[in-house]
């Protein structure tokens, strides 16, 4: 039973991915057509056009899943532990003195070999 509503979804979803591209299609070849219309206008066309794309896309398998995803996404973020003000500005200290140490020892070494090649050579 299951395995036969799935395979009716899928067929449903795949009218709705159809539609889906239509509607953008319709909203690309849309804003050249009408490229000689107000920028606001064409604008506020195109966030209608991708708010009806991404609704029906939304009512597909794979947009349910997506959806999930970032409910459950949502979730884990607010169960970090976010660093605070003094640990963020401790850590980039320590970052940008190491980089700058490292720096350093490239720059010496470079200058070293350099030096030494410069030698060599005459």
């Amino acid at each position: 039973m299951n395995a036969k509503v799935n395979s009716e979804g899928s067929k449903f979803d795949l009218v709705k991915w159809l539609v889906v591209v239509a509607v953008l299609a319709v909203g690309i070849v849309g804003n050249s057509i009408y490229a000689d219309q107000s920028l606001f206008y064409r604008v506020v066309a195109l966030l209608v056009l991708a708010l009806v794309a991404g609704f029906v896309s939304l009512q597909t398998v794979k947009g349910k899943a997506f959806f999930l995803l970032f409910k459950e996404a949502k979730q884990e973020i607010r169960k970090v532990v976010w660093p605070t003000r003094q640990e963020t500005l401790q850590t980039t200290a320590i970052v940008v003195v190491v980089v700058l140490v490292v720096g350093l020892m490239l720059w010496g070494l470079d200058s070293l070999l350099s030096w030494l090649v410069s030698g060599a050579i005459g």
